[in-house]
């Protein structure tokens, strides 16, 4: 009996060593654009077959099951699979989870897979992969770029334009942005997609401007422009025809891909670079203006330091006056009236200084100078503003001020000599106190009684606090928060560590208010979740607005007034989503 039951046992387990269950893929690299075909395989007839979620794909067929059983030199072989088409909507690693069966009470899993994501590719069309229709169809997405070789902060333009013919697009959804590293890039709105008649590649299609972009190369050298790609659904035309002899049309989607794009970036030549350039780079007028030229005493001035014209307006910085030292100049207010087209910048930017003179008498502004590219010419060009002569009509002169400032110095010195003579003596009695029944001695008596219940309390407090994991860590991610809000103080005369402390400060307010990690911040995530708690809509376009500039606002020139106001900005929108979201 007992050698029946051991080799009972040992078949048993070899039965059920015997029950296969695994996944295959067709690839394990594909690009955003291509698709991928799983098949769940199993040598049984499992039950409760549970397919994974396929996060990062969508399902574009399945699932199809196959069965199928044969009968070899008296073996039988069983095999049933679950078939699935799928299409990535996002570039990077993905996982495909684990799927499971039930056979004979026992469950069996499949091994994850690891999938790698690469931007869209190039595909040649098959034949037999389309539908059954005139066999012209068009669809095709470009970029097209207004120039390859630009210099170092010259704008360029990337129109984005979907051609199609023979084919119907109901819409389009973003798998990837377009990334512009290393340039100052801003979008030109499209407030209405309209159809216009052109020609692709010799034949003759419609096409859509889908999005505009002007950009300025913050560096020199070879810069990439990665790809946009749309997932888009289309309707094809088939040869079946209905009972009316209409033609019948299939839906399907169709990814495609702008292709990632090369700009060489030439670097401004050093002959003739002027002292003080500080990357202007276009066509512009320099005017420093005062708006008085005589005041009195005390009475303060404005004076306007201004360039105009087009060029980058906001990626350098005007230079700073300099003035006698009897002029008290204050630090300036930046002002921008810029407007941005597919032409580039233009318009107006200034800083403005408060002079408050202190002594009578006439003074002198030096003459300024502000230097720029000049792109129509390639050369550099300087402008010289004018002499500003100050005067002030009354109040003391500098000289008189001095000498009265030494008088008084010298009057304080004479009754320094004085002051370590006490006028007043405080006497204190040698007699002491008993320890025993003083208020001390009970208070010491008692203490123990007091301090235990509060050592209990606090004990069990800490207990619950640290038992809190989910609330300890939006109290992390605040301080975190407030630590990199006060680092990004520090850093206010150091753009890049600035702007870097300023992201992440953002970014922990987010981790704490959402209970969401980094890799969950996507822009269409992040609005979602803030306004479901009741954020204002401007306050959350703020946000996500000022997030997506910290990277940008990197590479680009700013002056100090613009890095004191994204500060500020980052203070007053954190402080907004704190009241309101709920």
């Amino acid at each position: 009996m007992k050698r029946f039951l051991i080799l009972f046992l040992f078949t048993f387990q070899g039965l059920l060593a015997q029950v296969q269950f695994e996944a295959r893929v067709s690839k394990n690299t594909l690009g955003l654009n291509e698709r991928l075909r799983i098949d769940f395989i199993m040598n049984v007839d499992g039950d409760n077959f549970e397919q994974p979620n396929f996060d990062g794909f969508k399902i574009v067929a399945g699932p199809s099951q196959q069965i199928s059983q044969s009968w070899v030199n008296g073996r039988s072989s069983f095999q049933k699979i679950y078939s699935y088409i799928l299409q990535p909507d996002r570039k990077g690693n993905v996982t495909i989870r684990q799927a499971a069966i039930e056979f004979n009470g026992q469950i069996y899993k499949t091994s994850p897979i690891k999938i790698v994501v690469t931007n869209a590719v190039a595909q040649e069309r098959d034949p037999n992969d389309r539908p059954q229709g005139q066999g012209s169809e068009t669809l095709n997405l470009v970029a097209e770029i207004s120039k390859t070789n630009p210099y170092l902060n010259e704008p360029i333009t990337v129109v984005y334009k979907l051609y199609f013919n023979n084919i119907g697009v109901t819409g389009f959804k973003e798998l990837a942005k377009p990334k512009y590293n290393d340039f100052w890039n801003q979008n030109i709105d499209i407030k209405q997609l309209s159809i216009e008649e052109g020609s692709f590649q010799g034949q003759r299609c419609y096409f859509v401007i889908l999005k505009k972009t002007i950009l300025y190369p913050q560096k020199s050298g070879k810069l990439t422009i990665e790809p946009l790609s749309l997932d888009i659904g289309v309707q094809l035309p088939t040869n079946r025809r209905d009972m009316f002899g209409q033609m019948i049309i299939t839906d399907d989607n169709k990814v495609v891909s702008a292709g990632a794009k090369t700009i060489n970036v030439r670097p401004l030549p050093e002959t003739g670079k002027p002292e003080g350039f500080s990357g202007a780079v276009g066509k512009f007028n320099f005017v420093v203006t005062p708006s008085k030229t005589s005041v009195k005493s005390g009475e303060g001035l404005d004076l306007i330091v201004s360039a105009n014209g087009t060029g980058n307006m906001k990626l350098f910085t005007l230079p700073k006056p300099v003035v006698p030292n009897a002029l008290e100049m204050y630090d300036p207010v930046h002002d921008e009236k810029v407007t941005t087209s597919l032409t580039g910048m233009s318009g107006r930017i200034s800083d403005k200084y408060t002079i408050v003179p202190q002594y009578k008498g006439k003074y002198i502004i030096k003459p300024m100078q502000f230097s720029y590219f000049d792109l129509s010419t390639g050369s550099y060009k300087t402008i010289t503003s004018q002499e500003i002569a100050i005067d002030v009509l009354d109040g003391p002169m500098q000289a008189e001020a001095n000498s009265t400032a030494n008088a008084a110095k010298n009057i304080i010195s004479k009754t320094d000599q004085f002051k370590y003579i006490k006028s007043r003596t405080t006497l204190v009695s040698v007699e002491k106190d008993d320890f025993y029944g003083s208020d001390l001695y009970y208070a010491l008596l008692f203490a123990p009684f007091i301090i235990l219940p509060i050592i209990i309390i606090a004990k069990k407090k800490k207990e619950a606090i640290d038992g809190d994991v989910a609330g300890n860590r939006i109290k992390m991610n605040n301080k975190l928060a407030k630590k990199y809000l006060s680092e990004a103080k520090k850093q206010l005369n150091n753009k890049e560590a600035f702007y870097i402390a300023l992201e992440k400060a953002m970014h922990n307010f987010l981790k704490a208010k959402l209970h969401i990690e980094t890799s969950e911040m996507s822009k269409d995530n992040i609005r979602e979740l803030l306004l479901s708690r009741n954020a204002n809509p401007e306050s959350v376009k703020s946000f996500i607005d000022l997030t997506e500039n910290c990277e940008f606002a990197r590479y680009a020139p700013a002056s100090s007034a613009s890095i004191q106001q994204d500060f500020d900005k980052a203070v007053l929108i954190i402080s907004e989503l704190e009241k309101q979201i709920v």
